[in-house]
């Protein structure tokens, strides 16, 4: 069957039940197994801070990347695919090490761009019938979901003592 028509279509209020759906239905087997190996590697890797922060961030990457493509995606058309979540995904684990100013989480930003840097190319326009709006939507709320994680969690950058004219550091 076509499950299409249980996805986000554009700005039409019946649609936005779509947000909820979208990245659960494939326009076919291609469109599910192209998903598969980046949603696991992905999600495994953002799981491993923890299962509520994965759920955090997994709720404000599928809500901000379907009503993106809700505001902005094609007209008449369903939009359905995991992808959202895996640009999410990816662009959270390529962030987070800045916000959390954690040289682990970096290197492993650094391995993941050396191997999925062609990924990016799906920002932009470009292939028909392949949503650009949810791949930027789904990085736009990763960046996002990695700031607003982040926050509480920061790691400061020590303090120098202020040097006085009568105390030079010494």
């Amino acid at each position: 069957g076509d499950f299409t028509h249980g996805g986000i279509l554009s700005r039409e209020a019946s649609g936005l039940d779509g947000i909820l759906w979208a990245p659960l239905l494939h326009a076919g087997w291609s469109h599910l197994f192209s998903n598969t190996v980046p949603v696991l590697i992905f999600s495994f890797l953002a799981m491993a801070a923890g299962i509520g922060r994965f759920a955090v961030v997994t709720a404000i990457i599928w809500v901000v990347s379907g009503l993106g493509v809700w505001l902005v995606g094609p007209a008449n058309a369903y939009t359905v695919g995991a992808s959202g979540l895996a640009f999410g995904w990816l662009a959270y684990l390529l962030v987070r090490g800045l916000f959390h100013r954690s040289l682990a989480q970096i290197a492993v930003a650094v391995v993941l761009l050396g191997i999925w840097s062609g990924m990016l190319w799906g920002l932009l326009p470009g292939n028909p019938g392949i949503s650009w709006q949810g791949h930027l939507f789904g990085a736009l709320a990763g960046i996002l979901a990695a700031w607003l994680t982040s926050r509480g969690e920061r790691v400061k950058s020590p303090k120098a003592e202020p040097t006085t004219p009568g105390n030079l550091g010494m």
